[in-house]
């Protein structure tokens, strides 16, 4: 069941929604995982154990780079260093199961939809397929904190006020950067950061699976919801329950 925070609300409805890529649409934690420590070695940082994955999951970014004892400098050349690397794997990239159905049935109810993400366009729209038709505004290549001027920008080619915008992510930095932007957050619950780290962000709507996001967010903005068939698939999902 999604989950409705009680101290944040969204100050407009949402026309227009901004999904994060990397962990929100697309399902790539285990791949960054598999390649950390080789490019803790590249870059000589601590190398990360397997039983520290759900402490880490617990803390924002900024955290993160101080308990690996990552300086400032070398952040944007180990950004650089894992989109080649997510480059060179994008064909491994697969979407979350229901991905495809949310976004088809969010079009139908009349959505905008957007992307903004850290990882380049041409990975994410061969990731999102038949489903990469559906997204009107690409924004891609974000540093790691600077996606509060890229969720402006997308405003801005949307023809919206940032109040009118729901970002859309699984992360710390997410909420940061909604917050930035002056738009709404939603956080999802199957990211990188875990669910009680994200709680802790007040988003307006913590969604524990793809499913309950088209109900969810139709409804608070006075549509009318129906599951309509995802693009590439042959036969319609069944009807989703409402509710936030």
């Amino acid at each position: 069941m999604s989950v409705t925070a009680s101290g944040g609300s969204a100050a407009a409805p949402n026309r227009l929604i901004a999904f994060d890529f990397d962990g929100t649409l697309a399902d790539t934690f285990r791949w960054f995982c598999d390649n950390l420590n080789e490019v803790a070695a590249r870059y000589r940082f601590r190398r990360v154990e397997a039983d520290e994955t759900e402490r880490l999951r617990g803390l924002g970014a900024r955290a993160i780079l101080k308990d690996l004892g990552i300086p400032a400098w070398k952040v944007p050349l180990i950004a650089r260093h894992m989109r080649a690397l997510a480059t060179r794997d994008a064909g491994q990239v697969r979407l979350f199961p229901g991905v495809p159905e949310m976004l088809a049935d969010l079009d139908a109810a009349g959505f905008r939809l957007a992307v903004v993400s850290s990882n380049s366009e041409a990975n994410v729209r061969r990731a999102l397929r038949a489903s990469a038709g559906l997204i009107r505004h690409y924004d891609c290549g974000a540093s790691l904190f600077g996606k509060a001027r890229h969720l402006r920008a997308v405003a801005r080619a949307a023809g919206v006020e940032p109040a009118a915008m729901l970002a859309v992510g699984d992360e710390l930095r997410d909420a940061e950067a909604a917050a930035q932007a002056g738009c709404a957050f939603a956080a999802v619950a199957w990211g990188y950061n875990s669910p009680e780290a994200l709680a802790g962000a007040r988003p307006v709507h913590l969604f524990a699976e793809p499913g309950e996001v088209a109900p969810a967010l139709a409804g608070s903005n006075g549509r009318s919801y129906c599951p309509v068939r995802a693009p590439g698939t042959t036969e319609a999902p069944a009807p989703l329950p409402n509710g936030s």
